[in-house]
């Protein structure tokens, strides 16, 4: 019988992604069903209870508490769990700066720092909007990383902004660079002359790594949030950042990297930046570029919007000219393409790659519905419906293992498409959960293996070592692209050479 132990530690807070990490720890130990280490805001202890592993000592939590919440197959097993989170727990605590030089308070951080003029905002979405608001009657652009803000104060705290002359990039901002400085997930890329506006974190950084390798560099990446081009925020903070780096001397030309705008709103939106006096290149994703201003180049791809920047092309070495060679390997039974993402943009520009070439995609990224009668299907990992209670899967890629592995089992499946994203923020070995599913598969003895595509969005500077992550892969059999869309336009040939 299964054992849940909760643990609750008062007035202790740790930002969500170290607790999404060592969750993940703990849930990876043996004997061990499930493991959260959560603040105790109503919305998480429904979580919790909602996973069956929130009991009567966690359910008192307040939210200025951090509960850590086991399921174990054991008394045992939960015991030494819970050992670990806590040795954790405190190691982070010590490891941290002395006591009299944290603050408490925003308040409190900026009386300590003068210089500052950015507050990045990381606490449950129910309280996200609350510290925005006080940032910015303190005078602080705002990065609101949380997600779970309602649109009326997204909203709200955004025509404040405007107000005082600030800008809010957010909520859900995963990604931004500012004077070539990376915030939150991002990679190490090159500095440069480039400005960029993007209401997507990943989009963001695929684009930023394919600028640094074609020789380009970010001055600025400022992320505006999913929602600020709907018609409900108007580009609010998308307006504000295009007089920004329009302002900026240092930066010679500017990218718009975005789903379509509200209808209400793109007109506002691209007027805005056919006037801004800089060349500009849009990368709208599902946008007719007949209904842009002549003046504006369209890019169709992330590939082709930093190509365009550059000047430059990426070498012609994709394996697209494979495509026969890789369907010959396959039998007919194999037909079907699933996508498994841990990036939202990327998985909205491949599904919208591989319907460019006619094929019928289903996906969780579009707003219009998951058609599930659809032979191929791409997946987001990051959605919500995935990531409740549960790490990202850039944060812990093996969320994303149980789904690889039923994929590689299945008879018909053709291609197993995969993005791995580094950088600052991902986990340290990304490609290690992949490389691990691939050989287990294989040593089975599985004859109709799929083939399996992906594209690395990294630099030689990340962390994780490029090169090293780009091994591994190529050992364990994974065909690598030079960019997320050319991995999607290699499924699509695939898909269209089998017999």
């Amino acid at each position: 019988m299964s054992e849940i132990i909760n643990e609750i530690r008062k007035g202790f807070y740790l930002d969500s992604v170290a607790l999404m990490r060592l969750s993940a720890e703990i849930a990876g130990l043996g004997g061990i069903e499930e493991a959260v280490l959560m603040i105790g805001t109503p919305a998480n202890l429904q979580i919790m209870t909602d996973a069956g592993i929130l009991n009567d000592t966690g359910a008192t939590a307040s939210p200025n508490d951090l509960v850590i919440a086991l399921r174990a197959d054991g008394k045992s097993s939960a015991n030494r769990a819970l050992a670990l989170a806590q040795k954790s727990l405190e190691g982070g605590a010590l490891a941290s700066s002395p006591a009299d030089t944290q603050p408490r308070t925003l308040r409190g951080a900026l009386a300590g720092n003068y210089s500052a003029n950015l507050a990045l905002i990381s606490t449950p979405g129910a309280y996200a909007g609350r510290e925005a608001r006080q940032a910015l009657e303190l005078g602080l652009n705002v990065m609101i990383f949380s997600d779970n803000v309602s649109i009326a104060q997204e909203t709200s705290l955004k025509m404040q902004a405007r107000e005082q002359g600030l800008l809010v990039m957010g909520p859900d901002c995963g990604t931004a660079y500012i004077n070539g400085v990376p915030l939150a997930f991002a990679n190490a890329v090159a500095p440069g002359s480039t400005g960029v506006i993007a209401a997507s974190g990943t989009g963001l950084q695929e684009f930023s790594v394919l600028l640094t390798r074609l020789g380009g560099g970010l001055k600025h990446g400022i992320g505006v949030g999913g929602r600020d081009l709907s018609n409900a925020v108007g580009a609010i903070s998308t307006l504000t950042a295009i007089d920004l780096l329009a302002a900026d001397d240092q930066v010679d030309q500017l990218v718009l990297i975005s789903k379509p705008p509200g209808p209400a709103t793109a007109n506002v939106v691209f007027e805005k930046l056919a006037s801004c006096g800089k060349p500009v290149i849009a990368c709208v994703f599902g946008a007719d570029a007949s209904s842009l201003p002549a003046s504006i180049n369209y890019a169709a791809t992330l590939r082709e919007a930093a190509e365009m920047t550059t000047g430059n092309t990426l070498p012609a070495d994709n394996p697209v000219h494979n495509a026969p060679e890789l369907a010959a390997n396959l039998n007919s039974r194999q037909q079907k393409t699933l996508g498994l993402y841990t990036g939202g943009t990327l998985c909205t520009e491949a599904m919208l790659v591989l319907q460019k070439h006619g094929l019928s995609v289903s996906s969780n990224a579009t707003a219009s519905g998951d058609n599930t009668q659809a032979m191929h299907r791409i997946i987001d990992l990051g959605a919500d419906e995935y990531t409740i209670g549960r790490p990202h899967p850039m944060i812990e890629p093996a969320v994303r293992t149980p789904l690889l592995t039923d994929a590689l089992n299945n008879s018909e499946i053709a291609i197993v498409l995969l993005d791995l994203v580094l950088g600052y923020g991902a986990h340290d070995n990304p490609v290690e959960s992949i490389a691990t599913a691939i050989a287990q598969v294989e040593d089975n003895g599985k004859a109709d293996k799929p083939v399996v595509i992906a594209s690395i969005c990294g630099t030689e500077n990340d962390p994780q070592d490029y090169h090293q992550q780009k091994e591994i892969l190529l050992n364990a059999g994974v065909i690598i692209c030079d960019s997320n869309s050319d991995a999607a336009e290699l499924a699509a040939a695939v898909v269209k050479a089998i017999s």
